[in-house]
């Protein structure tokens, strides 16, 4: 099999076992690894023999060592941020280290209903042998809980609100009762939910208080400081360039720096040396959508070009990012690439292949 992209236990397989084989702390019931080992596969590190582990997460260590003790209690973990902060990506990672298994998996969306959280049924097997045992379909949260393993809820409130509090239940009893059958699911030890959450729109639907009760919220930051998200923009990139086999050379550290400047700046609302106030556009400009701005720029040098990213290969992909309102945002972009952009020392090929993109 060669997939797109491995499930997070497939593609650090290696660093997984390795760190299992050095990991003598205590480890919670049904835990492949101990909470000091999850914390050094998330954010990296040396191991006594030498071996280094990558860090998938790179930013404040106390956030996911929060994270990874709240899941060593019987509390839920709700991880919050505004879009393109890694929670989706810290969720599969935390899920990976622990149980082993990231494929347990509710995507929330307007549509989502109680059988996708709860279970649901194989009709023609219903319907040609009643309520059984086998003709119930387990949900991936029903799995987990027979499993002793942890399960993921993406976008939480974007769930129906009716839907959400069928979670509650699950939460506080670490049951799931089935009435068809006059039974329940009890959840094994090991069992535990991890749960991501947009603050920027607060989605479509507000959590109810008991339900947020049930969840330990831990709120994943935008990037202290632009060395902080260069990097993360280069480990990414780095990355999915072996993923996707672009045959490019990896971009110029300064390339990834003036695209993270722009989107910092535009963010703020002030140039980096603060002298300077400009307005912000209406998108969020995380660090995903930079990550995204230079693997396109990777791909048009590549396939188009000599296979250096240069200006002219992101300006495309930058203003796709800053424009999403095209009136509101253009007057926003414009008047950054007029007063900033052309005015910086060293930014006039960023400029001028803007203009002409324009």
């Amino acid at each position: 099999m060669n997939a797109l992209r491995e499930h997070a236990e497939q593609q650090y397989a290696e660093e997984l076992s390795k760190l299992a084989k050095v990991d003598t702390k205590t480890r919670p019931p049904r835990w492949q690894l101990s909470p000091w080992a999850v914390a050094t596969y998330l954010l990296g590190g040396k191991l006594d023999d030498g071996f280094v582990v990558s860090p998938k997460y790179i930013g404040n260590r106390r956030v996911i060592e929060i994270a990874i003790a709240t899941l060593a209690t019987d509390r839920a973990l709700l991880l919050l941020g505004v879009p393109g902060t890694a929670k989706t990506w810290v969720a599969e990672h935390l899920a990976a280290a622990i149980a082993g298994d990231s494929t347990l998996l509710v995507q929330g969306t307007a549509g989502t209903s109680e059988e996708s959280v709860r279970y649901g049924w194989n009709y023609a097997r219903l319907l040609a042998e009643g309520p059984s045992r086998k003709a119930l379909v387990a949900s991936p949260l029903m799995r987990a809980m027979q499993e002793g393993k942890i399960a993921r809820v993406e976008e939480l409130t974007r769930i129906p609100a009716d839907v959400q509090d069928s979670l509650i239940t699950i939460l506080s009893e670490k049951t799931l009762p089935i009435p068809e059958l006059g039974e329940e699911v009890q959840a094994v030890k090991g069992f535990n939910v991890i749960a991501t959450a947009n603050n920027r729109d607060r989605g479509v639907n507000e959590l109810s208080s008991a339900l947020k009760r049930r969840f330990n919220t831990v709120v994943l930051p935008l990037p202290d400081s632009i060395e902080e998200e260069v990097s993360i923009v280069q480990q990414r990139v780095e990355s999915l360039g072996r993923a996707l086999e672009l045959p490019a050379e990896p971009p110029a550290l300064e390339e990834i720096r003036r695209i993270v400047t722009v989107f910092r700046e535009l963010r703020s609302g002030a140039t980096a040396d603060g002298k300077t106030k400009v307005k912000s556009p209406t998108g969020t400009l995380s660090t995903a959508e930079a990550i995204s701005v230079v693997n396109n720029g990777l791909s048009l040098a590549a396939h188009f070009g000599d296979g250096t990213m240069r200006a002219a290969d992101v300006a495309s992909g930058l203003i796709g990012a800053v424009v999403k309102d095209p009136i509101q945002d253009r007057v926003v972009w414009q008047e950054y690439l007029e007063t900033v952009v052309k005015e910086r020392d060293g930014w006039k090929d960023l400029y001028r292949a803007c203009k002409n993109h324009d």
